[in-house]
């Protein structure tokens, strides 16, 4: 059960008890069985989900806001590390990823899982109340709209995000969601140097500063994934996030 996923996480100094692999078990069932009504990802045989879902998701870890005064992004889980009590926010998260299984390897998290879709929001909360999950919002709006409300706005420690968008959009998301001294996790693909680039201005302008970059691989992957980790240093003006679809039609 989850033999894979065990085995790879622990390569990162994760070590999965029976009710996480219980927990991971679960989401994989339903995640195949809800794909055959609902379009919720590409990404379905059992050792892919394991891999290209599951065990990228829980690399976020490694980005995680911890005490160690080691390198930004070591290759596995210091043992001191802040989890519990952290308020996340997962941007974009489709089926789940990466917040759900973050939460299930964290039940402490305070998570905020934001997605436009409606039929992946139904998703969500069948595994939540599946899986008796606690803390836990799902919100069904575009994330412009989110970075707008007092309710969200600068409210989070942590924001995830994996491949949503460019990171000059995604910048336009995350940031206004983040209190000052907060995290932004982005998981991207290969290539990511020249994107980052492109982002320097709208990143600087939203309050944010790119601190570290990570390229790691996942098992039989050819291609690097990266995780890119920008510290929120100063107020996102209050015109940013601008209108639902403004952000993708004119990046910063």
């Amino acid at each position: 059960m989850m033999d894979l996923l065990a085995a790879e996480a622990s390569g990162i100094g994760l070590s999965l008890t029976k009710a996480h692999l219980m927990a991971f078990e679960a989401y994989y069932r339903e995640l195949t069985d809800w794909n055959q009504r609902f379009n919720l990802t590409t990404i379905i045989s059992y050792e892919d989900v394991q891999i290209k879902h599951l065990l990228d998701s829980l690399m976020c870890i490694l980005a995680f806001p911890g005490e160690s005064t080691q390198e930004l992004i070591p290759n596995t889980v210091p043992l001191l590390q802040r989890d519990h009590g952290l308020r996340c926010a997962d941007v974009g998260t489709g089926a789940g990823f990466p917040g759900l299984p973050l939460k299930i390897m964290y039940p402490g998290l305070n998570l905020t899982l934001v997605e436009a879709t409606h039929k992946k929001t139904l998703f969500l909360q069948h595994m939540v109340e599946l899986l008796r999950l606690q803390h836990i919002e799902i919100v069904n709006q575009r994330v412009e709209e989110v970075g707008q409300s007092p309710k969200w706005r600068r409210q989070y420690d942590l924001i995830v995000a994996r491949a949503v968008a460019s990171m000059n959009v995604l910048a336009e998301y995350c940031l206004p969601l983040l209190r000052v001294g907060g995290r932004w996790i982005a998981q991207k693909g290969d290539g990511i140097e020249p994107e980052l680039a492109a982002a320097e201005y709208a990143i600087r302008t939203l309050g944010g500063k790119v601190v570290a970059s990570k390229s790691y691989h996942l098992p039989n992957l050819p291609e690097a994934r990266h995780l890119v980790v920008i510290d929120k240093v100063c107020e996102t003006p209050d015109m940013y996030p601008r209108r639902p679809g403004i952000p993708t039609k004119h990046p910063l």
